[in-house]
């Protein structure tokens, strides 16, 4: 810390208990100065002859013949009078970055200046600012944090700002070129622990990282640390992705852990202007800067404190361009009165809406430019990939709140597009939580919930699972029992190049149905695990047409009698009713990836039902 001692004279200064303050001397004292509560029994001359307001003051007080000046308005209160005193007297005082503020302010409202007398204490104290305070990076946050108390001296006094120039020109500053000590506890980044050239992480240690700047800030005054943010980015020199690491570090260092201390009545309105202080600090490209987690972690804090729709509003746009950097925990944002959920579904469901319309204007961007289709698409924009499967996650841990609507479930599933769900594993599981969380649902409402899933993108342990699910609808299991019987004889490729058909698989009513089916489903599960164990031998061998080429000629050919036989006659039910209600069921689908449930309204005094695909 840099310092610089004035005169050379003893400090003669005594105390007599705490309010009176006096100086040993031969001769008597002649003047009586009141700062705030405590009392200086000093003398006229040494005063006079540097400070052009006490000479005013001391002619006033002879005048009114009282030798009592009081002084309640003082900078600085009794200590800085005291220095601005010692140094009327040429004692030893010492300045350094904590008192040169109150000393400066003291000593301008003293007007000791240079026309009273040369070198005086105004002017010593400019050349310490500028040569030592302002060139020092410790001092000069030091400084800052001591104007707050003297507002508004420091700031007509331009000290404020000087410090505030001094600290955004050393962020600035190439990190090679730094010389004086800051404060780093935090681990270095990533890139700053990969060296190309192969140095030694030792010595990658030893050097200064871009953000070696931050942590000393920190310290600072929510309204302090706000002007020295903009300073530094008024200089457009700085990374984006640093000023995001500031004001993630501002914010972990005072935003309390608790909910209890952000919502209490003693920090509420602190917390709230902390959050919107960072949320208009942010770096102007919404892209860039911080990690989608403390973007979700911020927001969940500000609707907790009340911050503005403004702020909150600017946040769901960051984040959803940012979505797929998310995790399921960061997703989990509670829901505040009157909503009943635990979890805030309805702002999920903006950021999802939002992140999707941004995808797609990127999109018909590429399309244009490429002329990509949907596969392509995905293939160039993996994100979508990444979204859709933290999305399926997000559903299976909503599910299990017991006052989630199954309104809310399903939107937020939709709201996803097809492409970016290549496989259903993490849809079914959200589905079969939900069932298993609401089983007060009617036996429509499970249709519709189930209609979401498409059978044919299970994996083997999803059909599995699936296979002996009691949950699901009977519908549901023979689907899935069924491809994975043609999927073990024919393998996943040729199932892709030449879809089998199950669509005509109807009967009268949904009951008939179920009761067809269910007299050899048993036997089918049993069958299941036998199928894991023969798909495992054809992928090992990769050549699965080859291999079986003589006794598979067609997929359907290797399903065992009974299965065979539960297949074709609900095909032949269904054929059946193709035939006479030709016009009913002309919409039906010819691929077996047609399962989910969907109802056909019939002409005549019974209902029918048949299979929709929703692929």
């Amino acid at each position: 810390m840099k310092f610089m001692k004035l005169g050379s004279k003893p400090d003669a200064f005594q105390a007599d208990g705490k309010c009176i303050r006096y100086v040993t001397s031969d001769l008597a004292t002649d003047v009586t100065i009141t700062v705030g509560e405590v009392k200086f029994y000093l003398h006229k001359f040494p005063l006079l002859s540097k400070s052009n307001r006490l000479q005013k003051l001391v002619l006033k007080a002879s005048e009114e013949n009282c030798d009592e000046i009081n002084m309640v308005d003082f900078p600085g209160g009794p200590k800085a009078f005291e220095i601005c005193a010692k140094f009327c007297y040429g004692m030893t005082v010492t300045l350094n970055a904590y008192n040169v503020v109150a000393a400066r302010c003291a000593a301008e409202y003293l007007e000791m200046t240079e026309d009273v007398d040369r070198g005086n204490l105004i002017f010593k104290i400019e050349v310490f600012l500028n040569s030592s305070i302002f060139r020092s990076w410790k001092d000069s946050i030091i400084v800052l944090q001591t104007t707050k108390s003297l507002i508004p001296w420091s700031e007509n006094l331009k000290i404020v700002g000087r410090c505030i120039d001094s600290i955004a020109s050393k962020t600035s500053v190439d990190p090679a070129n730094i010389t004086w000590s800051y404060t780093y506890n935090r681990k270095l980044s990533v890139p700053d622990k990969i060296v190309d050239d192969g140095m030694k992480f030792r010595e990658k240690v030893e050097s200064v990282p871009k953000d070696w700047w931050v942590e000393d800030i920190c310290e600072l005054e929510i309204d302090l640390y706000k002007r020295v943010m903009t300073a530094v980015k008024s200089k457009g020199r700085m990374d984006g992705a640093v000023i995001g690491e500031a004001l993630k570090t501002y914010a972990v260092r005072w935003l309390p852990d608790s909910v209890n201390a952000l919502v209490s009545d003693a920090h509420s309105w602190r917390n709230k202007l902390l959050v919107e202080t960072i949320v208009c600090l942010l770096p102007s490209d919404k892209a860039v800067g911080c990690s989608c987690g403390f973007l979700l972690k911020l927001l969940k804090v500000a609707i907790l404190v009340g911050v503005d729709d403004s702020a909150k509003e600017d946040l769901v746009k960051r984040i959803s361009l940012k979505l797929h950097e998310a995790s399921v925990k960061d997703l989990l944002i509670p829901a505040r009165s009157p909503q009943t959920t635990l979890y805030d579904v309805e702002m999920v469901q903006s950021i999802v809406n939002r992140y999707i319309m941004n995808e797609k204007r990127t999109q018909d961007l590429d399309v244009e430019k490429n002329e990509m289709g949907c596969a392509d698409f995905v293939l160039g924009h993996g994100s979508l990939l990444s979204v859709g499967k933290l999305i399926d996650g997000y559903l299976e841990e909503i599910a299990r709140d017991p006052n989630l609507s199954l309104a809310s479930l399903i939107d937020l599933s939709q709201s996803i597009p097809e492409c970016a769900r290549p496989v259903h594993d993490g849809l079914y599981k959200a589905i079969d939580m939900y069932l298993k969380e609401h089983p007060s649902l009617t036996k429509a409402e499970r249709k519709k919930l189930c209609g979401l899933m498409d059978v044919k993108k299970f994996t083997m342990d999803a059909s599995m699972h699936a296979a002996q699910n009691e949950r699901l609808p009977l519908r549901v299991v023979v689907q899935v029992l069924f491809f994975e019987q043609v999927r073990a004889a024919a393998g996943v490729q040729s199932l892709a190049n030449n879809p089998r058909d199950i669509s005509h698989s109807t009967t009268n009513t949904d009951e008939e149905w179920e009761k067809t089916a269910a007299e050899d489903c048993n036997s089918l599960k049993k069958q299941m695990s036998q199928m894991k164990v023969k798909e495992d031998g054809f992928q090992k061998n990769g050549k699965l047409a080859k291999k079986n080429s003589k006794n598979s000629k067609s997929g359907m050919q290797l399903l065992p009698s009974r299965s065979r036989r539960i297949f074709d006659k609900l095909w032949v039910v269904g054929k059946g009713h193709t035939e006479n209600r030709s016009s009913e069921t002309s919409g039906s689908s010819q691929s077996p990836t047609s399962m989910v449930p969907g109802d056909t309204k019939s002409s005549g005094s019974s209902s029918r039902h048949r299979r929709h695909s929703i692929s």
